[in-house]
């Protein structure tokens, strides 16, 4: 059996998970209600407050799949209950993020402002500290949004291996290189 696929999902207090009959679950917590489409060949079963899935066969794409779901599904588990955070650093001379509500407007050494709208279901924040580089501070329910549109957000300027001048990952180490000898 597939590691990930065979390890229980314990349900924590405060949440509920349903399944109807086209294999959506469709999970509802403190924070919020997330829904997931789960393969038609895998049966999900719900008893004493433990998630399992299980597959039909040893194929090797079932048991993908198997791992698979149960992760997504464990995802929405955690995000309904404790939610998910993804900070960005732009690390670079005269780079700034503000944002009014969910609109960021970022200055990141081009001629132009760029202006981007987070999803209305992330909340975003911007923090200027003197002395650091400026942060944006990502915050919601779903694991796979907030992953996506911190990827869009760094893509706008990547950083770049000679100064490490960029939009970062809070805590993500760049591979230097070294310049041109004289």
């Amino acid at each position: 059996m597939s590691r990930v696929g065979k390890a229980p999902i314990s349900l924590p207090k405060g949440v509920e998970i349903t399944v109807d009959k086209s294999n959506v679950v469709t999970v509802k917590g403190p924070k919020g209600e997330l829904q997931q489409q789960v393969d038609p060949d895998l049966t999900v079963k719900i008893e004493d407050g433990v998630l399992e899935i299980s597959r039909p066969t040893e194929q090797k794409r079932h048991k993908a799949m198997h791992g698979l779901y149960r992760a997504l599904i464990n995802n929405l588990v955690v995000g309904v209950t404790e939610g998910y955070v993804k900070e960005l650093e732009l690390v670079g001379v005269g780079y700034r993020a503000s944002n009014t509500g969910n609109l960021l407007e970022l200055s990141l050494g081009y001629s132009h402002p760029i202006i981007f709208y987070i999803p209305d279901e992330l909340k975003v924040t911007t923090e200027t500290v003197k002395g650091q580089p400026p942060l944006v501070r990502l915050e919601g329910i779903d694991k796979q949004l907030i992953g996506q549109v911190a990827a869009k957000i760094r893509s706008f300027r990547k950083p770049e291996p000679y100064k490490g001048k960029g939009v970062r990952y809070k805590g993500e180490q760049i591979r230097r290189k070294a310049g041109k000898t004289a």
